[in-house]
Parts: structure tokens; C-alpha cells; sequence
């Protein structure tokens, strides 16, 4: 199973690590902390020496009832930092977490390899097209509605089954319009309450049957220090919890604030699957 990557094939039958850079100033965990060159550029650095093999650049937060941020806003934050890092890091493979086609289409034109849309192009129907030319791979993630809106549409019959149907039909969508690489992103906390995040990890082996990579988003997620009663401050010991689980459960990438944990984690899981076999 390989994702191209600007002509670097990527085998994800051993799971990656994708690191997590915001450029937002409001993100949940580390908003406002990566806004000037060197500490981004030492961060990024400290990422990939920890083993990243991703990383993962936002320049609009997509938390619950975020404000909103113009096109021109987000590619002004994010532009900069591409072509910094790509000039820097040569052979970095950036992905981009953005759901408007305008801002990929500028991102992989200023170096990035990977597009990241939480909403699967729901919220910009040029997005899949955008995509389709473009000839990069594209993580589709589950939400409902917008980061505005999402927190009060947490209502399914079943959600493993809903969220089966909606990745079948969005890899259908993609497939014929000819985009190659698929990842798809359970979306934990995202149009989900605490309790319906952990039973999607709990059934998520079951979207092994799309055959598609799948990548964990747990990060420091408000499932975890919430059920902890603690902070996203406090909550590593629990992600490295449930990006074990997530492993177990058919994930080939984590995404996290936290790479040098992430990648241990791999390193002991792949040696327990090693000696069971």
C-alpha cells in the first residue's frame, strides 16, 4: 500500500508519523506558538529528526466554532511557510490541511505533496476536481456541517454504518474523477460527541474493508483529557493510549502534536505484531 508524493513512493503497510504545525493562532493546543520563521523552522526540524515522515501544515483552525478565515488570510499565512520549509527541507513531503481548492492548488504549487480536507470536499465542490489535476494524494476525513455548525450534528442511527456509506461514496466520487492515493480520516471530534469518538475506535477496523489507508487524529483530542478531567495540555500519556489502539485497529498514519511519542509507539507495536505472528 503506497501513496505517491511528488514522485516519492511512500509504503504505508508500516504505519508513518505525520507531524502537526499550526499556523493558526487559535488552534486547541498550540495556537499563536509557531508564528515567527525560527521557531517554526526548529519545530519542523525537531519533527523530522523524531522520525516524521509527514508533516501537516493549517493555517485556518477547524476547532469547534473557530472564526472564520478569509481565502486570502489563509494563503497569506500559509504560502510564506511552504516555500519556506521546501526551501529549507528539500526533501520534506507538506501536507496541507485545508478544505478550499484555491489554497491547495497554491500550496502544491509552492512545493507541498499531500492535501488534507476535513471535509472531503463537501464545503468547496472544486476541491475532488482540484485534486484530480493537481495529482497528489488527498486525506478525505468524516465531518457534518462546518466547524461552526458541526457540534450540534452529532446524531446518527449508527455511526460506523453512516460513516462506511459516506467513505464509500466519497472514494467513488474520487475514483471517477481520477485521484489515485486515498486517505481517509475517521474525523474524532469532529461532529461526534466523547462517547460516539471512542466507539468509532472502537469498531474502526471496519474501515479496513474500503482498502484505503486510514489515518488517527486522536492528538491530544478533548476525548481523551476530558474523560481524564484534565487539559490538551495534559493529555500525551492518553493519546499514546489510543494511537495504540487506533494501530491495533487498522491505522497506518497517526497525526500528532507529538512526533518522538508517536514513533516509539510505532517502534514497540510493530515488535509486539512482530512476535505474535
Amino acid at each position: 500500500m503506497t501513496i505517491n508524493c511528488k514522485g516519492t513512493l511512500i509504503d504505508l503497510s508500516r504505519p508513518k508519523v505525520m507531524g502537526i504545525l499550526n499556523l493558526t493562532p487559535n488552534s486547541f493546543y498550540d495556537g499563536g506558538k509557531f508564528v515567527e520563521e525560527k521557531s517554526i523552522l526548529q519545530q519542523v526540524e525537531k519533527m523530522l529528526s523524531d522520525g516524521a515522515t509527514f508533516i501537516d501544515v493549517g493555517a485556518y483552525s477547524s476547532k469547534p466554532n473557530a472564526d472564520e478565515v478569509s481565502v486570502e488570510e489563509e494563503v497569506g499565512r500559509l504560502i510564506p511557510i511552504v516555500k519556506l520549509l521546501v526551501n529549507e527541507f528539500p526533501k520534506i513531503i507538506l501536507s496541507i490541511d485545508t478544505f478550499r481548492s484555491a489554497v491547495a492548488e497554491r500550496a502544491v504549487e509552492a512545493g507541498a505533496a499531500i492535501i488534507n480536507d476535513i471535509s472531503a470536499g463537501n464545503l468547496d465542490v472544486e476541491m475532488m476536481q482540484t485534486v484530480s489535476k493537481l495529482q497528489v494524494p488527498y486525506i478525505m476525513m468524516h465531518m457534518k456541517g462546518t466547524p461552526k455548525t458541526m457540534q450540534s450534528l452529532a446524531q446518527y442511527n449508527d455511526i460506523s454504518k453512516e460513516m462506511l456509506f459516506y467513505f464509500s461514496e466519497k472514494i467513488n466520487e474520487a475514483r471517477s474523477l481520477g485521484i489515485n492515493d486515498l486517505i481517509i480520516d475517521p474525523g474524532y471530534g469532529f461532529a461526534k460527541t466523547t462517547e460516539q469518538n471512542f466507539e468509532v475506535l472502537q469498531k474502526s477496523e471496519l474501515f479496513q474493508f474500503l482498502e484505503v489507508p486510514m489515518l488517527a487524529g486522536l492528538s491530544r483530542k478533548s476525548m481523551i483529557y476530558k474523560t481524564l478531567n484534565g487539559t490538551a495540555q495534559e493529555a500525551l500519556n492518553g493519546t499514546t493510549v489510543l494511537n495504540t489502539i487506533a494501530l491495533t485497529k487498522g491505522a497506518t498514519i497517526l497525526r500528532v502534536h507529538d512526533v518522538k511519542e508517536a514513533v516509539e509507539t510505532v517502534l514497540l507495536w510493530e515488535s509486539f505484531e512482530k512476535n505474535i505472528k
